[in-house]
């Protein structure tokens, strides 16, 4: 699934943007490379199951193999949980507020 599509035509992957403004005020101006439409991009995070925009920000771990089976964090991501859509994970979010774990584990490349 993409995660901008043209309006006009659906394309997905001949866009291009273009941000402009100060710092926190932002805008995302996209152009269809192939309608040649132009738009302002919406950055509200929505669900993508359900369409809502009432969404809680939490963040979630990227772990690597260190040595062997040993799983280390690498990074953090942010993620934008749905109240209705992904209410286990909101609720160990709310309940333990350390990162929630990885959707994929790595896995061995032999």
């Amino acid at each position: 699934m993409s995660l901008i599509t043209c309006p006009n035509c659906g394309e997905e992957e001949n866009l291009d943007g273009v941000i402009k403004g100060e710092p926190g005020l932002e805008t995302i101006t996209v152009t269809c490379g192939s309608c040649d439409l132009s738009w302002v991009r919406d950055r509200t995070p929505t669900c993508p199951t359900c369409a809502a925009t009432d969404l809680r920000q939490a963040a979630r771990s990227i772990v690597e193999k260190s040595r062997g089976t040993q799983l280390s964090i690498q990074a953090m991501e942010v993620v934008f949980l749905c109240p209705a859509c992904d209410a286990a994970d909101l609720h160990t979010w709310n309940q333990s507020n350390t990162p929630l774990r990885p959707r994929e584990m790595p896995v061995d490349g032999d």
